[in-house]
């Protein structure tokens, strides 16, 4: 196979240029796990690892490669391995917080043209969630695509479905049963040879199943799910890379439980683009939807063609978003305090050595 089929275009041979020259190979990481790294090149599979000057240079999680990066490496054939020396520049990726108090990036998954957002209809349905991962794809560069799974168990899965297109404004929205292999094909029309779509979406939803179908193989490890919660354990502990027959490719995500916002408000817009237009009409352009006076948005909650929920959802991202933005302003001035306390420890150190 050529680079071509494991989505290499324009976008990356640019960049590559430099590389080129240098003598280093294009590979494409296809597994990752805790920094251990399975990556695709023209000459096979390679184990593959970051250099230490890579490490040294690398500033936070995010700049370390990534399922779906494309890489810049010292391909040793007779090893089997690759050594990574630079990750090339993302078209997109699926990005949250990290979990926890640190504010700090987490790659789910780069170079991405389609997220599917996977539900399951039994008690994992949630509206709510549902909006916050629309937020999130829309932030990512992607095109979001709605997966509602285990229609088979839902009577009410066409009232789902109308629900969440009603939130999910121009966006595809598919009931499918991948245990009974029902509605797959409305699937498979947003997949393309070389062209890149990752499964996104909570534990037990149904993601590693619903790949194992458009494989027609079970390669993805599945397991049982609450009866009484919905749930489902982690049977997918690392991202993956593969291939299917028609030469889509797709990566498979583990169960995500907490889905914390990271980026900008742009992706928020997009996914709200109703309340957006509505706030066009607000007396005042910087009006929060409160109590302001001559707020359209609550008028229109108020009369009833907008739901109170969805500007509650709105409204709750849109906080997020705005502390995550405080976050990060203050950690370069906390990262330069921190600094001067260590020099000027070193100096004081110096002092009583003199």
């Amino acid at each position: 196979m050529q680079l071509i089929d494991w989505g290499w275009n324009n976008h990356f041979e640019k960049q590559f240029e430099p590389y080129k020259r240098e003598g280093l190979t294009p590979v494409r990481i296809i597994r990752e796990n805790r920094r251990n790294y399975l990556a695709w090149s023209e000459a096979g599979e390679l184990m593959a690892e970051v250099s230490g000057r890579f490490r040294h240079a690398a500033i936070g999680k995010g700049d370390f490669p990534a399922v779906g990066d494309w890489a810049a490496a010292e391909v040793l054939v007779d090893e089997g391995k690759a050594v990574i020396r630079a990750v090339l520049a993302r078209k997109s990726a699926f990005v949250r917080k990290v979990p926890g108090p640190v504010t700090e990036e987490q790659v789910v998954a780069a170079n991405i043209d389609t997220a599917f957002i996977v539900c399951g209809l039994d008690g994992n349905y949630n509206l709510r969630r549902i909006e916050r991962y629309l937020a999130m794809a829309w932030e990512s560069g992607a095109s979001p695509v709605v997966l509602l799974n285990k229609a088979d168990i839902c009577p009410e899965a066409e009232d789902r479905r109308n629900e969440v297109e009603a939130a999910a404004i121009g966006v595809p929205v598919c009931a499918i049963s991948a245990a009974c292999d029902q509605g797959l094909d409305g699937l498979r029309e947003h997949l393309r040879p070389g062209r890149t779509a990752a499964f996104l979406g909570s534990s037990g939803v149904g993601k590693s199943t619903i790949i194992n179908r458009l494989l027609g193989t079970d390669r993805f490890a599945v397991g049982a799910v609450s009866d009484s919660d919905s749930r489902g354990r982690h049977t997918t502990t690392s991202r993956e890379l593969v291939m299917l027959p028609d030469g889509s490719l797709v990566i498979d995500t583990p169960g995500m439980r907490g889905l914390k916002v990271w980026g900008d408000e742009d992706g928020l817009k997009q996914a709200f683009d109703d309340i957006e237009a509505l706030a066009a009409d607000c007396r005042f352009r910087d009006c929060r939807h409160g109590n302001e006076p001559g707020c359209a948005v609550r008028a229109a909650v108020e009369s009833g063609t907008l739901d109170a929920g969805r500007l509650q959802s709105f409204q709750k991202l849109q906080k997020e978003l705005r502390y995550l933005a405080d976050r990060q302003t203050m950690a370069p001035n906390a990262l330069e305090k921190e600094r001067w306390k260590k020099i000027s420890k070193i100096a004081r150190n110096f002092k009583k050595k003199g």
